[in-house]
């Protein structure tokens, strides 16, 4: 998991710097060893500075070039021969000086050097947003509001880099991959080191809100309906018709980039946003393809053919969950879409899928089909089926922000109960005696609280028993010994002491028996205390 310093700051305080982070990660079982740090644009704008255009005239030898001299804050001003339409006297403009690196689409550099153009000295270049890797417009050079002359464009366009920490996930983990899942391990930490009155900082969560989310018009949405309800026990939407599809501002496309991923356009980088951000992978349905104006979630009959986004054609099983309308096949549920079921320039009304399918049948046809997508990784593993409308609603709320659009009807969602808290009971001598350390039951509460687990303490006899509700998203704390492991991963494995001594016992074995496990035993705490084991 690919995780943006500055976009996990959007969820919680972080006063560490990249390094301190990655360690802080590591220790809490999200092993990070790799910190890269990612330029908001390709070479971080150096050697482009803010420039005022003093003069500007016709070049004697072309009809469509300027002459002009640029003033960039040096002793004197500098020309610069320049193409763009739009060039004027007074304009302040972001100029590459010579010796400055560009990068074009492909990602190929090019350096700025002295040129001659139609017998005229040129002295650097005027540019527009896509020669800085800041936008598509390549109709005329960027004209900026008035700033001092010489001002680095890194400084003016507020181009703080961003660093990409890298988590290695253990398969149970599945919780952890987003940016809210990670916070919500630190803020677990903090709220222990707090407690022992060490000063872990504030461990308030950020929640991205979805407050604005209001239902248009009550007409026009589109329909649901589950028949395969094994396979998708949850399904909501929201329908949007009137988007304006366009490119993403550079906020949220500077975010997707340090995290790794390629943006595409508003629609698409707001559901990869969220999938990152919170862990709910989301599909947005083009509706101009899809007939009936209602999505089914079916299976198809075994050889039905389909063509998935890249190209390739399919042969679907009976087994195999699908996203389908009224005549046929859209998308293989929970791994990848359809080649005519995506958003493109093109569209305008969308149908927003945020969908709970069966873990099980997901990996099956994963596998099947030799397919692999963000979505199908988080979904084999277990996706938080509460979680549904917020994700919905906020993707909803973004998509009219950045491409206008009209919410029609209200949310649908198949199955808005139903899916209540794990229940686990602990024991505080249990919970001792697997760490090896006495912990004070109050730490231990304020460390399941802070883990977003509901806890109802009672005294019984001599010792202390948590009741706990543990939430859906968190797969893979079902058992007494899962919330002892979290218990010990937030308090710190280096916190609990190693014994001077140690003792084994065994029942009743035959010799060999008793033997080979006396050895493995041995073997196996020689190991763990740093000793090596050479078996010739």
């Amino acid at each position: 998991m690919n995780i943006s310093y500055e976009w996990l700051k959007r969820f919680i305080e972080v006063t560490e710097s990249p390094r301190q982070l990655a360690a802080t990660l590591t220790s809490l079982g999200l092993e990070c060893d790799t910190v890269e740090e990612v330029e908001a644009v390709p070479g971080g704008l150096r050697g482009v500075v803010i420039g005022k255009v003093l003069t500007c005239e016709a070049h004697p030898d072309s009809d469509h070039l300027h002459i002009t001299t640029v003033d960039l804050g040096a002793d004197a001003p500098v020309q610069i021969v320049c193409g763009a339409p739009n060039v004027a006297a007074g304009q302040t403009v972001a100029v590459a000086t010579i010796g400055c690196v560009l990068y074009d689409k492909e990602g190929h550099e090019f350096k700025i050097k002295k040129s001659r153009m139609r017998g005229v000295d040129s002295f650097g270049m005027i540019c527009a947003a896509d020669e800085l890797g800041l936008g598509s417009d390549h109709s005329g050079i960027m004209v900026l509001r008035e700033t001092a002359p010489g001002t680095p464009a890194a400084e003016y366009f507020n181009l703080a880099s961003d660093y990409r920490l890298e988590t290695e996930l253990t398969p149970n983990r599945v919780d952890a991959a987003s940016h809210l899942g990670t916070a919500r391990d630190l803020r677990a930490r903090k709220a222990c080191l707090n407690w022992q009155g060490l000063d872990g900082g504030d461990p308030t969560l950020s929640i991205p809100s979805v407050e604005e989310y209001r239902e248009d018009t009550d007409k026009g949405a589109v329909e649901v309906r589950v028949i395969d309800t094994e396979g998708c026990p949850r399904y909501a939407g929201v329908t949007i018709r009137g988007v304006k599809v366009a490119e993403s501002p550079e906020w949220l496309k500077r975010l997707l980039t340090a995290a790794g991923q390629r943006p595409i356009n508003n629609v698409v980088d707001i559901t990869n946003f969220i999938l990152l951000g919170i862990g709910q992978p989301l599909h947005c349905f083009d509706l101009n393809h899809v007939h009936g104006n209602e999505i089914q979630v079916r299976t198809c009959p075994d050889g039905t053919p389909f063509t998935t986004l890249d190209g390739v054609e399919h042969k679907l099983s009976q087994a195999d969950l699908m996203i389908c309308d009224d005549e046929k096949p859209l998308c293989i549920a929970g791994v990848f879409g359809g080649l005519n079921s995506g958003v493109t320039e093109a569209t305008t009304d969308i149908f927003i899928e945020s969908a709970y399918f069966n873990p099980t049948r997901v990996r099956r046809t994963a596998r099947r089909h030799g397919l692999s997508t963000d979505a199908s990784f988080r979904y084999e593993r277990g996706t938080d089926p509460n979680i549904l409308p917020y994700a919905a609603r906020l993707a909803a709320v973004m998509i009219q922000q950045l491409g206008g659009g009209t919410i029609c009807g209200p949310l649908r969602d198949t199955r808005p109960e139903g899916f209540e808290p794990f229940p686990v009971e602990l024991s505080m001598k249990y919970c001792n005696a697997l760490i090896g350390k006495e912990l004070p039951p109050a730490l231990v509460e304020a460390i399941l609280r802070a883990l977003d687990i509901e806890v109802e303490t009672e005294v019984r006899a001599d010792d202390t028993v948590f009741c706990l509700r543990v939430p859906r998203y968190r797969v893979d704390v079902t058992r007494p010994c899962d919330v002892v492991e979290e218990i010990l991963r937030v308090y710190g494995y280096n916190n609990v002491e190693t014994p001077e001594r140690v003792t084994a016992s065994q029942g009743r074995l035959s010799a060999i028996d008793e033997s080979n496990r006396m050895r493995s035993r041995v073997s196996e705490w020689l190991s763990a205390r740093g000793f090596n084991e050479i078996l010739n």
